[in-house]
């Protein structure tokens, strides 16, 4: 089996504009892992945008096009989508133990393919 583990943020450091994302997604597109790991944060509480109060949705929304990105981005591949939260997810529950994100607006074909997972969470790869 092939896995890919990456760990957020997943953003430079000036924008969230999520071009590491779009890197890792292209890298997931060519390699074809089995299974794909990511650990947040995805929209870190840390970004100098969020801390400053600069971005121009609000949190929730722009976790959300990031979650359909990464999905979207990963559905061509076949990959098993694991995401796991970080206690820097400026949209989740930062408390410890962290429960999996929420997400209803999972899209139906890919719900047997992506899995929320708590953290710390253990998983049985095969």
């Amino acid at each position: 089996r092939m896995v890919l583990l990456a760990c957020g943020p997943f953003t430079p450091s000036d924008g969230v504009a999520f071009e590491p994302l779009s890197d890792l997604l292209e890298v997931v597109a060519r390699d074809r892992p089995d299974v794909c790991v990511l650990f947040g944060p995805f929209l870190d509480a840390k970004h100098e945008q969020v801390e400053s109060c600069q971005l121009l949705s609000s949190f929730s929304d722009v976790f959300r096009l990031c979650l359909r990105t990464i999905i979207e981005g990963t559905r061509s591949a076949g990959s098993q989508l694991v995401l796991v939260p970080s206690l820097r997810d400026v949209s989740h529950d930062f408390v410890y133990p962290q429960p999996p994100f929420p997400f209803p607006d999972l899209p139906k074909e890919d719900r047997a393919r992506v899995l929320l997972v708590p953290e710390p969470c253990t998983l049985d790869i095969d």
